[in-house]
C-alpha cells in the first residue's frame, strides 16, 4: 500500500522530486490548490529566484493544469467532486497516485490560517495523513495552536516515504 501524504498541488510542481518518489506514495491533494496553480502561472511574480528555475516550474504547472483541464479528467472532476470529502484518483507515473479531496473550510480556525492552510488541515485530520509542507511559518503556527496533525518539512521528504513516524507514537499514553 503506498504511503499517503496531504500536500498543495504548487509544491508538486516545484518540487519535481516529489513525483519520483523511491517507494509508491498517494497524494491528497484538496481542490482549491489545483485552481490556485492558475493563479500561481499567470501571475508576473516570479516563482523562483532563478529564471531558468522559474521557467521549468511554470511548465510543470501549465502541465498538471492541462493535465487535470484535459475533458477526461476534468469531467470526472467533476462527477466525483460533489459531496464534501468525497474524492476521485489519478494514477500516475513513477508509482504516484493524485488524489483529489472535495475540502469544505469551516472557518475552523478563523484568522490563525488562510482557507488553503486550513483545508490542508483539514484533509489531514480527516484522513490521518502528514503534510508535507516547505513554509516554517506554518509549521510554526501549527506547533503553537497544537494543531492535531502531524507534518514533514520538504526536507524531511525521504525520511518520511522511507521510515517515518507511526501516528501512534505521536499521541499520548
Amino acid at each position: 500500500m503506498p504511503k499517503q501524504f496531504v500536500i498543495e498541488a504548487i509544491m508538486l510542481a516545484i518540487y519535481g522530486e516529489l513525483m519520483a518518489p523511491a517507494e509508491p506514495v498517494e497524494y491528497l491533494i484538496p481542490m482549491s490548490t489545483i485552481y490556485e496553480l492558475d493563479e500561481f502561472y499567470h501571475s508576473p511574480e516570479p516563482i523562483m529566484p532563478d529564471p531558468a528555475d522559474d521557467k521549468h516550474v511554470r511548465k510543470i504547472m501549465r502541465d498538471m493544469i492541462e493535465f487535470f483541464s484535459d475533458p477526461f479528467n476534468r469531467k470526472r472532476l467533476e462527477k466525483s467532486l460533489i459531496a464534501p470529502w468525497s474524492s476521485v484518483t489519478f494514477p500516475f507515473q513513477n508509482g504516484v497516485t493524485l488524489r483529489v479531496v472535495k475540502v469544505e473550510d469551516n472557518a475552523m480556525w478563523g484568522e490563525l490560517f488562510d482557507p488553503v492552510e486550513t483545508q490542508l488541515l483539514l484533509t489531514a485530520m480527516r484522513f490521518e495523513t502528514p503534510l508535507i509542507t516547505d513554509q516554517t511559518d506554518w509549521q510554526d503556527r501549527i506547533l503553537e495552536y497544537v494543531v492535531p496533525v502531524q507534518f514533514y518539512d520538504i526536507d524531511d521528504f525521504e525520511f518520511a516515504l522511507e521510515q517515518g513516524i507511526a501516528l501512534n507514537d505521536l499521541r499520548e499514553p
